[in-house]
Formats: C-alpha cells, structure tokens, sequence
C-alpha cells in the first residue's frame, strides 16, 4: 500500500443468478478513509473486488479494530465479496456500485461527492421480489415454482435500483413509503419523507427536512427546508444539465412548485410557480415597485428571495424575503 489508507472498504452478502452473477450486494457496515494502520490489515488482499470465504472474513474482524460484518454473515456457508478501494474511481462491478451506495445511505459520503462513473454499466436490471432479487431471464421459472408450491411471489418492481430500507434505516428518520427511497439516497437525522416524497440516488437532504415532492438525482436541500407536496427539483437526469440543484436552509418549496435554479437560504416558491433558468423574473422592491427585469439563472444561489405571481398578469415576481421558515418541530419529531 501507499503511505495513504484505502479509501473505501466493505465485506458484502452478494446474491448471484444461476450463472453466477451478481445481482446485488448487502454491506452491513461499509467504511470509508481508512486510516494506514488499518489498512495495512488488507496488504495481502487484492484491490478491487474479490471473493473470500466466510472463514477469512472472521479472521479479518479479529486482525481489525474495524468490526467490518456481524457475526449472523460470518456463519453463512456461502462466499462472501471483499470490495477495496485504494482510490474514488470509476465503478467496474457491481459489488463496487453497490458499496458507493451503501456509502451515500449509511451517511458516510455526502451526494455529489463520489465518483459514480459507470454506475449504471454496472448495476444489472432486477426484479426486486419478496424473496429477495431475481434475474429478469429466471423470474418466469420462479413464479411458476412458487405457484405450485403455494408460495406466490409478489413483484415490487424491475429496476436497477432497490428501496433504500432493504439495506439501510438511518437513524432519525421516519419514511411513510420506503419503495420512494432508492439506495443511494442520503436522508439526514430528522428528516420525514411523506407519502409522496422521493428521494433519488445521490440526493438527499441534510435533515431535519420535511419531504413531501422529489429530490431528484444529483439535489440536496438543507436543514429545516420544506419540499412541499409534489413539489419538484431539476436534476442532472430530468433535463437539468450539468447543472446541480441545491436548496439552502430553511427555504420552502410550496406544493406543486419547483426549481430549476439553486437556491441560497431562507427562500420560498409560492405554490404550484415552476422556477426555470430562463424564465424572466421581474425583481421589485419593498415599496413592490419594479427594479429590473432578469432571467432566473442570475438569481442562482442567492439567499432571502421570494418568488410569487402577480394574479392578474401572471408576471414572475422576485422580492426580498425576510422570514425564515420554520417547520413544526411537534409534528415532524422523529424520536
């Protein structure tokens, strides 16, 4: 090893197809920017991802200080997957894609801040069942088995991404349908996520948050923000370009609005107003008298800004906002 630790580590649960492919990995607790001495632990294994057997795991943990798995997987009699990152490159297995987005929902990395390159090369289409992940060319055969042994198999979806809760819960959050939490997504200590929140992989929010729209791929918003019902978020897979879209604190996205711009702190979107980067914005005063005319990328990232319609012209309004939105600490308690 170089004088620097590794800088992402994981022993995983892999769950492989009938040709012995990989179709997802479990890493009950992935590491990240090792220390030299603990990696040192790891110089006689290859880099990358490889199979070991659940005998070598057990003398890892007691070689390590790390506590890399629990107990309950060192006792399985199947392989288990080592996945060692010297460097943040671009993904080349699966089992790698899947420890970066064990990364981003254990809380260790903050969307945005890992090399996911390749990711989707590398994460297989699975049909995500209640008896765990099926190879989309074997599901036929497996309805069929359970049928006749009255074991009906029922299908949640057929992506490349699971629901976040089958592999991590963070603590402090309550989630009121986990299938709209990918794995991937980070949701800070307080953050609730209603019905009609989605959280996409690398987005998130800091928490606390309330999360009724979508926070798409790629968009993070901060503390005490609200993300009204249906409300939107641009990201960088639904047209928003390289473009990232981040909302500040305490901003409030009222419901069915949403945002094409980064936001600073203490902003707020009227209900069901769209903020795209072209539109022209009419900035007026506190006497709301108009000032200039721009287009909404000018405003990208400033803070205390409130964004209305003006009901009988439509025209877009932007004017200083001055209270910070606060959100009902009573109804949003996690704990």
């Amino acid at each position: 090893m170089a004088n620097n630790g590794l800088f992402a580590l994981g022993i995983g649960h892999p769950s492989k197809n009938k040709s012995n492919e990989t179709l997802d990995c479990f890493f009950p607790k992935p590491l990240i920017n090792l220390s030299v001495e603990d990696s040192e632990v790891f110089d006689k294994h290859d880099l990358g991802t490889s199979e070991i057997k659940p005998e070598e795991a057990a003398n890892l943990n007691k070689l390590s200080s790390l506590n890399l798995i629990p107990k309950t997987l060192i006792e399985t009699d199947k392989p288990l997957a080592l996945v060692i990152l010297k460097h943040d490159k671009a993904i080349q297995t699966v089992e790698e894609a899947y420890l970066k987005l064990h990364l981003l929902s254990h809380r260790l990395s903050l969307p945005n801040s890992l090399n996911l390159t390749d990711l989707f090369q590398h994460l297989p289409t699975v049909v995500w069942t209640n008896r765990g992940p099926t190879d989309p060319r074997e599901i036929d055969e497996q309805i069929l088995h359970h049928r006749l042994n009255e074991e009906y198999l029922e299908i949640f979806s057929v992506d490349k991404f699971p629901k976040m809760t089958n592999y991590v819960i963070p603590s402090g959050v309550r989630i009121a349908d986990a299938s709209r939490i990918r794995l991937g997504a980070y949701l800070g200590d307080g953050t609730t996520v209603m019905h009609e929140g989605f959280v996409n992989f690398n987005a998130g929010a800091h928490g606390p948050n309330m999360v009724e729209g979508r926070i798409s791929q790629g968009v993070v918003i901060g503390e005490g923000s609200d993300l009204g019902g249906s409300a939107s978020t641009m990201g960088t897979l639904s047209g928003g370009g390289e473009i990232l879209i981040s909302i500040g604190k305490n901003c409030l996205v009222g419901a069915n609005a949403g945002t094409g711009i980064p936001l600073g702190d203490r902003c707020t979107i009227e209900a069901g107003l769209y903020i795209t980067s072209g539109m022209l914005i009419s900035i007026i005063d506190e006497n709301n008298q108009e000032v200039k005319k721009v287009k909404a990328r000018e405003l990208a990232g400033n803070s205390d800004m409130l964004f209305i319609r003006n009901s009988q012209t439509g025209q877009i309004l932007c004017k200083t906002n001055r209270n910070a939105i606060a959100l009902n600490e009573e109804l949003h308690k996690n704990n």
